[in-house]
């Protein structure tokens, strides 16, 4: 099927994205504030908001491309949810960063997408009336197992609460786009949602701490850099396209479980081209028996996504 297809390569392409994150924030020659650059990361995803303008091609919008035509005058509540989509967006990118500075992102991003479908499913349950499918507990129980395996590999605690704490804000941003969708068409809640995100960002800057941190770091950075930063979120937002057109086109809960492929392809990519990444971009250990175990625990994960979205 196309579909499953499109969602397998944008999952693969998330993988990319997590390593080249993980590259910029743990480099001190790039951009290691993870504040910074979860800044950087709000305003080119507001960006994305310019996709509009294909609408107008001939037939694109009949693809799945969205139109400007189904734009309104927001309401306050659509404002708000906006607003909020991109606070919860950032607070959640922020913890990511600075987990992934210290951590390896095989052992970060499971974690992190456990904690955001379980925190998801919960939110979706107490604020939106969503039932909770009937293998919920074993879904839960699984999925506990395979990241307090993962957890074991994170060398300090602190780590840990940053990627509880993205997780939850990944998985409170997710309720947030959902609550903006249901009260307006997707078109119009997407291109106020990324206009949200600019303005959130662009708000930082009215802070005097803020902006000295956002100036100095962005004068500190190569051209090389913000080249990466920039080809780094244009895969981020070619792969959320291409999980939305696989979602709109297929079984939502079957592109939601290949979510626990995105782990496999990390620890795979990080493995096996760790002699040509930068060291700041691979797993510390690369050694046989540490791949295997690794890809266990994720196998584990795994089988809980997919328990969980079955």
């Amino acid at each position: 099927m196309s579909w499953i297809l499109l969602a397998t390569i944008g999952q693969f392409l998330n993988a990319v994205v997590a390593i080249l994150d993980k590259y910029i924030v743990s480099d001190e020659n790039a951009l290691p504030r993870p504040f910074v650059y979860a800044f950087y990361s709000c305003l080119l995803t507001g960006g994305w908001a310019l996709i509009y303008l294909l609408g107008v091609v001939p037939g694109l919008h009949e693809l799945g491309f969205p139109s400007y035509k189904e734009i309104i005058s927001p309401t306050l509540t659509v404002v708000a949810l906006s607003f909020l989509a991109a606070y919860t967006f950032f607070m959640a990118l922020v913890s990511m960063f600075d987990a992934l500075k210290h951590a390896d992102a095989s052992n970060v991003m499971p974690i992190i997408g456990t904690v955001s479908a379980l925190s998801a499913f919960g939110m979706s349950y107490l604020f939106l009336d969503t039932s909770l499918p009937s293998n919920f507990i074993w879904s839960i129980t699984i999925l506990a197992a395979g990241t307090l395996l993962v957890a074991q590999t994170l060398p300090k605690v602190d780590i840990i609460l940053h990627v509880a704490h993205s997780g939850l804000f990944f998985g409170l941003h997710a309720i947030t786009m959902k609550g903006l969708f249901l009260e307006t068409s997707f078109d119009d809640g997407f291109f106020w949602s990324r206009l949200g995100f600019v303005f959130f960002a662009l708000s930082l800057l009215l802070v005097p701490e803020y902006y000295k941190k956002i100036t100095a770091q962005t004068k500190d950075t190569s051209k090389k850099t913000g080249f990466i930063v920039l080809a780094t979120k244009v895969l981020a937002g070619v792969a959320a396209f291409m999980l939305l057109k696989a979602t709109d086109m297929g079984e939502v809960s079957v592109v939601q479980a290949l979510d626990g492929l995105k782990f496999v392809f990390i620890l795979i990519i990080s493995i096996v081209f760790a002699q040509w990444l930068p060291d700041s971009a691979t797993d510390r250990d690369t050694r046989p028996e540490t791949f295997f175990r690794k890809l266990l625990f994720v196998i584990v994960i795994m089988v809980g996504f997919i328990m969980l979205f079955a």
